[in-house]
């Protein structure tokens, strides 16, 4: 019997152009246990070719969360991979979808995990791949690597439920965890508040603002602070602030 934590499981769509591939999608997770699909700002939804692509996964169109932006639709999840058919300039932990399938599902055992898959013809951008704690990359053929996205949402779900499948005695556990993670909600108001104290303190007056939080968030993304520790190190920023205003010497 398959343990009931695939419902921590979301496939996120960002923004995509093509109804078709939604209910391609739909149809997809539905044939490999998946229920979960968020959209986030869709050309088009709800339509009539979403449902009729969907092949009898009406249930999971129905019942699609749908978003106004990225943050809004990660905002409970506290684990996060990206897929992307190009291995580009962001240095994340890069795993085949095997690979990914052990990642999350383990993952999974206790918390929400969102998978995205970026706009069809361009695929995520680096600014949404930074909302990632992990990178997949599907090993196409290299003369003809074209994937659509209906056909990229059913492989990762094929190796998902046979990840799932598996004795889960024999998958890797994620580490235990004293406290209750961190969500990306939580993480998105940590990065606001840190960019802030930077900003105040004068530290990015001669750097890349970019480059500089990429960085950060990539150094927290590998910590993946708990709600306790990420508690203090807001605390941290808080008393920073104060010093600041009252005039403080920072020592």
């Amino acid at each position: 019997m398959l343990d009931n934590f695939s419902e921590n499981i979301s496939i996120v769509l960002v923004n995509p152009s093509h109804p078709g591939n939604i209910g391609a999608a739909a149809r997809a997770m539905k044939t490999m246990g998946l229920s979960q699909l968020r959209l986030v700002a869709p050309d088009e939804f709800p339509s009539g070719t979403a449902t009729a692509l969907a092949c009898g996964a009406d249930n999971i169109l129905s019942n699609a969360g749908v978003y106004a932006t990225l943050d809004e639709a990660l905002a409970d999840c506290h684990y996060v991979v990206g897929t992307s058919a190009r291995v580009r300039g962001v240095s994340l932990p890069l795993v085949d979808p095997r690979e990914c399938a052990r990642n999350i599902i383990s993952e999974a055992k206790s918390q929400k995990v969102a998978l995205l898959f970026g706009r069809e013809d361009k695929g995520l951008t680096n600014e949404q791949l930074q909302r990632c704690h992990l990178q997949v990359h599907i090993p196409t053929n290299e003369e003809f690597s074209s994937l659509n996205l209906g056909a990229a949402v059913q492989v990762l779900c094929y190796e998902l439920r046979m990840m799932q499948l598996l004795d889960t005695d024999t998958l890797a556990m994620p580490k235990p965890r004293s406290h209750e993670s961190a969500s990306m909600d939580d993480m998105e108001r940590y990065y606001d508040h840190l960019y802030q104290v930077l900003m105040d303190i004068g530290f990015l007056d001669h750097s890349s603002h970019e480059k500089i939080m990429a960085k950060l968030r990539r150094l927290y993304g590998r910590i993946r602070p708990d709600r306790v520790e990420l508690s203090i190190l807001r605390g941290i920023l808080s008393e920073t602030q104060r010093c600041l205003d009252t005039g403080k010497k920072l020592s």
